[in-house]
């Protein structure tokens, strides 16, 4: 690190805190210089973060200025104090913002193609979970198979029943008791009519017997 200016003694920090308040610039310059050792102080925690020690000065700095700018000296005595938050905390927001940009990078960088010559990144990997294709349509077909029936296999109480209980016709799925209090009959009636509508959908699908 390099050689910065000694802090300022006690009466000296108020004095200049008094003339930058008072709207003196050059006021404002001596609080900063010589705060600058602090800014050294804090930045060398994070020398292990593969980070130039230029940026974390740099980056301290700015918040250094915050600090003198924000300063109330009616709730904290000292502003090294105060600006000691400062500094660790602009240090930590720079850091974490690096480690976001960093990660959506390795994220979002191509790292080869598909069959049709398509890039393809990490996350597209990562998001895309292996998909079975011959148990994927086997499913598909199932699904439009029982959908096709489903109204001319049930009654219209065991149709209404079913479509209540999965969340058919774009409905919200409803538990048994919430279904009964709907349709105003018992929740072990409800259960029943349930369990015979699957039993007769089931018929649709005699392999899975």
């Amino acid at each position: 690190m390099k050689t910065f200016p000694k802090p300022l003694s006690a009466q000296k920090e108020q004095y200049y805190l008094m003339r930058f308040q008072r709207g003196d610039p050059e006021a404002k310059n001596i609080l900063i210089e010589h705060n600058l050792r602090l800014v050294a102080h804090v930045a060398k925690k994070y020398q292990n973060c593969d980070e130039d020690p230029d940026d974390l000065i740099s980056i301290g700095t700015i918040g250094l200025i915050k600090a003198i700018s924000t300063f109330d000296a009616n709730r904290a005595s000292r502003l090294s104090t105060y600006a000691a938050r400062c500094i660790d905390n602009e240090l930590l927001m720079m850091l974490r913002s690096r480690k976001k940009r960093a990660r959506e990078v390795s994220l979002y960088d191509p790292i080869g193609t598909d069959r049709e010559g398509n890039e393809i990144s990490l996350l597209d990997v990562i998001e895309s979970p292996p998909v079975d294709i011959v148990e994927d349509c086997y499913t598909r077909d199932n699904i439009t198979l029982l959908l096709r029936h489903i109204s001319k296999l049930l009654s219209p109480r065991e149709y209404q029943v079913i479509c209540c209980r999965y969340g058919l016709n774009c409905q919200e799925p409803l538990t048994q008791r919430e279904i009964a209090g709907k349709l105003s009959i018992s929740r072990s009636y409800v259960s029943r009519i349930e369990k015979n509508a699957l039993h007769k959908l089931r018929a649709l699908f005699p392999e899975n017997e």
